[in-house]
C-alpha cells in the first residue's frame, strides 16, 4: 500500500464544486474593463461561502483560474493574481470565526511570490476550520494533475482506487484526500466541465445556469442545491438496488 501524510477533510457533508464563468461577460456588458467583472465576482465568492455553511455543504471548491488561462492577455492574468492575492489576505479571520478551513489546489511554481506566501499564511491560519472545507484551484489542470498522479505509480503495481486518490491529492497540492464531487455547478451558460475535477466528478450531478458568476445570489445556490438533493442518484445501480 501506498504511504501517505495527508490530512482528513475538514467536515462530513456534500462537495459541491463551481466554475464560477462569465465576470467577463458581465463587465463587457455594462461597459467595464474584465478586471471590474472580476472584482465583482469576488461578493458571489462571499455569499456562497455563507449559503455551503447554511445549506449542509461539507466542501464547497472553486474553480478560480485554470492553467488555460495563462493564455489570456498579461494585464488580465496579473489583476486576477492581484485579486487572489487580496482575498486571501482579507478573509482568514472571517473564515477562523467561522470554522473555514481554505485549501488551494493546483500548481504554485508560476504564481507571483507574494500570492504564495498569501496562500501559505492563509492556509496555516485556517488548518483548525472544522465546518466547512474551501478549496480554491488556482493555475488547475485535471489532465495534468492525472498525469502527474499517474507518474507517481510504482512500475507493475496495482494500486486501489484510494491509493490513486492519495497521489492525485498530492499531484494537485492538496493537504489531504479530495472528497469525490457530488454537485457540480456551472454558471454563464455554458455546459461543459472546462478540464476542472475530471476524476472527482465521475458520478457528479450536473447544474447549468445562465446566471453570469457576479450576479449568482445566496438563493441561485440555495436552487442548485434543492435540485441536488430532488435528483435521484443510483450510481449504476438499479431502482430498485438504490433503494436498498
Amino acid at each position: 500500500m501506498f504511504q501517505s501524510s495527508l490530512h482528513q477533510p475538514a467536515s462530513p457533508g456534500i462537495h459541491v464544486a463551481i466554475i464560477m464563468d462569465g465576470s467577463g461577460r458581465w463587465a463587457r456588458r455594462r461597459g467595464l474593463p474584465r478586471p471590474q467583472g472580476h472584482r465583482a465576482g469576488v461578493e458571489a465568492v462571499r455569499r456562497v461561502i455563507a449559503g455551503a455553511l447554511r445549506f449542509g455543504v461539507g466542501t464547497l471548491t472553486l474553480h478560480a483560474f485554470s492553467s488555460d488561462n495563462w493564455q489570456r492577455c498579461p494585464e488580465e492574468v496579473v489583476s486576477l493574481f492581484r485579486i487572489f492575492e487580496e482575498f486571501l489576505r482579507n478573509e482568514p479571520l472571517k473564515w477562523i470565526a467561522q470554522g473555514v478551513q481554505v485549501r488551494v489546489i493546483g500548481r504554485r511554481d508560476r504564481m507571483p511570490f507574494s500570492l504564495r506566501e498569501a496562500i501559505e499564511s492563509a492556509e496555516d491560519a485556517t488548518a483548525a476550520g472544522r465546518s466547512l472545507s474551501l478549496r480554491l484551484a488556482i493555475d488547475y489542470s485535471a489532465r495534468q494533475t492525472i498525469l502527474r498522479a499517474a507518474g507517481r505509480l510504482i512500475p507493475d503495481a496495482e494500486p486501489s482506487e484510494a491509493d490513486f486518490c492519495r497521489m492525485l491529492a498530492e499531484a494537485s497540492g492538496s493537504r489531504d484526500v479530495i472528497p469525490e464531487v457530488d454537485l457540480l455547478i456551472r454558471t454563464g451558460g455554458e455546459q461543459r466541465l472546462s478540464d476542472f475535477m475530471l476524476w472527482e466528478c465521475a458520478y457528479a450531478e450536473l447544474y447549468f445556469t445562465p446566471c453570469l458568476w457576479p450576479d449568482f445570489t445566496a438563493e441561485d445556490f440555495e436552487s442548485a442545491i434543492r435540485d441536488f438533493h430532488s435528483r435521484d442518484r443510483r450510481f449504476g445501480r438499479t431502482p430498485e438496488a438504490a433503494a436498498v
